[in-house]
């Protein structure tokens, strides 16, 4: 435990080198609200262009006015539904409910009435204790559910801010950066890049769908861009662009789509690693080569490994609803450090690990050797029912252009890679795999 203590505080200094105190530094991230930060904002740049969606634009002073007239309806308390594409008047009703003192409960605008009234019966069972400023409830978000039913998190403005915060100082953001994403903001990735903006005064440039070649055009105005690795392996051509910063994150970013990203971009992504109950957690650093890891651990979250791998973290981002008694946040996920450069490695979901003939493979570990093969663009593995095995691993592939199925070939290739047990028993051939809204891979779709 004391090394994995020592791991941690060297992470922050190595995230910033040169922070003299860095525990008073962690100790300041969540002091004030979001909307009390967006304030400060619109009065010291008030004609600072704040957000562009669409053909819509709204300076930091003007987005600040709007949200004061959204306000005017909203009572301390009220948990209020926001089920509505992104727009100029969605980042207004979001600023004016927690203005207000409400709490927000952004939702996806494709959701059928029947779940939207269940997450809105989610949202009101949900309890929390009533507290004021930083400590007040702003957010209530839902875990994105690949694994099972959505569950409603609720999430301090000190959360919020110490996440979002702590990695624009790892990430060096400034008031003249230009952020361009085409993410959702009932999603933290997404929502997350707003606070960025709000806070520090800077540009958003959010795209209201994901079009890979609007995406590459506004990339050439930007100087930050965020993305998951499905829509990095959609962008196609070479950028003008003079981005400083890719941050890829929500789902793993194989090897491949990290070098089609950057010959597209002339920038490797930065890869970060996060959850809905704990915020932003790990970040590779900023200055670092790219590696086939998530990095080290933020300033302000201390990580753990469990004795089955489990990765567990704390700090003043993590929702203090979802702490065991311990104090630790369990994530459901596994990982290890990696012995080539001391950085955390995430192999998978204890949930999805397979138990075949009584061995454990982890899905994650599979998909990195089928996609090592030249043929390989995209994989995924699950373990499906067997008498023989009580879980079989089962791949689904899909293949680069112009690439022919040899499913010989893909087993032989992972032979090289992997013990008898791991390799796939049997490997299926698919156009595309089913992922949510953030880019993870759906297992149960794939079963």
């Amino acid at each position: 435990m004391d090394s994995m203590l020592e791991w941690n505080r060297a992470a922050w200094r190595r995230h910033l080198p040169n922070v003299p105190d860095i525990n008073a530094f962690v100790r300041r991230l969540g002091d004030g609200t979001i909307h009390g930060l967006a304030h400060a904002t619109a009065i010291a740049y008030p004609d600072k262009l704040a957000v562009r969606i669409g053909d819509e634009s709204i300076t930091h002073g003007e987005l600040d006015a709007l949200a004061a007239q959204h306000r005017r309806s909203i009572k301390a308390g009220d948990r209020v539904l926001i089920a509505a594409p992104p727009s100029v008047q969605w980042v207004a009703e979001y600023l004016g409910i927690l203005q207000a003192g409400g709490v927000a409960v952004p939702t996806n605008p494709a959701y059928t009435e029947a779940e939207r009234d269940a997450l809105a019966q989610a949202s009101s069972s949900a309890s929390w204790d009533e507290r004021d400023g930083a400590d007040a409830v702003a957010l209530l978000a839902f875990t994105s559910g690949t694994t099972g039913k959505p569950k409603a998190v609720p999430l301090t403005h000190r959360n919020l801010l110490t996440s979002i915060r702590a990695a624009m100082a790892a990430w060096r953001w400034r008031r003249y950066d230009i952020l361009v994403h085409a993410l959702p903001l009932f999603h933290q990735h997404g929502l997350g890049g707003l606070h960025a903006t709000l806070i520090a005064g800077s540009s958003l440039h959010l795209l209201p769908r994901f079009d890979p070649e609007e995406l590459l055009r506004a990339t050439e105005k930007a100087t930050v861009l965020f993305a998951v690795p499905t829509m990095y392996q959609r962008l196609e051509g070479r950028s003008g662009s003079q981005l400083r910063l890719c941050i890829s994150g929500s789902a793993p970013l194989s090897r491949a789509i990290a070098k089609h990203a950057e010959d597209v971009l002339g920038r490797a992504p930065l890869v970060r690693y996060g959850t809905t109950e704990s915020g932003l957690g790990t970040s590779q650093v900023i200055s670092d080569p790219p590696a086939d890891t998530v990095g080290i651990p933020l300033p302000g979250v201390e990580l753990r490994l469990g004795d089955d791998g489990e990765i567990q973290l704390r700090g003043p981002q993590v929702a203090t609803a979802f702490l065991e008694k311990d104090g630790w946040f369990r994530t459901g996920d596994v990982g290890r450090l990696d012995e080539a450069t001391g950085q955390l490695v995430i192999d998978g979901r204890i949930k999805e690990m397979i138990i075949t003939g009584g061995m454990k493979v982890y899905p994650r570990e599979v998909e990195v050797a089928l996609e090592s093969h030249p043929d390989v663009a995209e994989a995924a593995v699950a373990g499906v029912a067997s008498e023989r095995w009580g879980e079989q691993v089962t791949a689904w592939v899909v293949l680069k252009p112009g690439a022919s199925f040899d499913a010989g070939s893909i087993v032989e290739h992972t032979g090289t890679l992997l013990a008898p047990y791991k390799r796939p028993k049997e490997i299926k051939l698919l156009e595309s795999l089913p992922r949510n809204h953030v880019g993870k891979i759906d297992r149960r779709g794939l079963r």
